[in-house]
């Protein structure tokens, strides 16, 4: 399966699941959906400039085709914007950049 590399423009969904204004701002849930064909098995994030993934945050667990988890991106630190990498059961791999939790409610990974 091959998957195309998105950048936040093209592949985050703004829905009714945005967090909007001030007083959402410390919220950095994000509603991460696997909208391909394959199982997402590894998912990373690091926040923007880091030159380094992260642990994979879904550890044993995976998100299976059509399925999704949310995801607390809240590590401490009061960042807001992070670079995202799925990696899928048939290894293929996908990269959403700068994607803003404070904003953005929704990710899809899409084919």
């Amino acid at each position: 399966m091959q998957f195309r590399l998105w950048t936040a423009v093209g592949a985050v969904v703004v829905s009714s699941l945005v967090l909007a204004g001030a007083a959402n701002a410390e919220n950095r849930k994000v509603k991460i959906i696997n909208e391909t064909s394959s199982d997402l098995n590894e998912f990373y994030a690091s926040n923007v400039g880091t030159s380094e993934w992260e642990e994979d945050i879904l550890g044993d667990d995976l998100v299976p085709a059509g399925g999704s988890v949310t995801i607390n991106m809240d590590d401490g630190s009061g960042y807001c914007k992070f670079d995202f990498k799925g990696v899928f059961v048939d290894d293929g791999e996908a990269t959403l950049e700068g994607i803003d939790v404070c904003e953005v409610g929704v990710v899809r990974f899409t084919e």
